[in-house]
């Protein structure tokens, strides 16, 4: 009697571990796609991401490298002040969008040009997403505006 309980506890048990293990990999499967990874333009210079890889970029739009092309296509850079990657980007571009500001955009990096799918502007004069101001920080190259 005493081993059929406990034949019937380790069932349990082993089933309970089979389902959690299921659950898991099927939350892992689910957020595979949809995670992006933020990196800075060193960050992708250094390690490129596969052409495969949907992740973010960010950083500041350089002065001087915003050209707007046939149609809604337009072309920029975007820096972290140690490294640069051009971006290309189809669409309609938030209305606070300019240069010397940052951005951050989500896409796919394919031979060396950053092809965006959607790109997020500052909120305000004053506003740097914090993950561009994290990154900044880490290379030592940001510099807190002046209040």
């Amino acid at each position: 009697m005493i081993g059929q309980k406990k034949k019937r506890r380790v069932q349990l048990i082993v089933v309970g571990m089979v389902l959690l293990a299921a659950a898991s990999a099927l939350i892992g499967f689910g957020f595979r796609q949809g995670i992006q990874f933020f990196r800075s333009p060193s960050e992708v210079v250094e390690s490129p991401p596969g052409p495969d890889e949907l992740f973010r970029i960010g950083g500041l739009v350089e002065v001087g490298s915003l050209i707007e092309g046939s149609g809604e296509t337009i072309t920029f850079i975007v820096t972290d002040n140690a490294k640069t990657v051009p971006v290309s980007y189809t669409g309609i571009l938030p209305d606070l969008f300019d240069e010397g500001q940052g951005v951050i955009a989500l896409g796919h990096l394919r031979e060396g040009t950053f092809y965006a799918t959607e790109i997020l502007a500052k909120h305000d004069e004053s506003y740097m997403p914090k993950e561009v101001i994290d990154s900044l920080k880490e290379q030592g190259l940001y510099e807190a505006p002046d209040s």
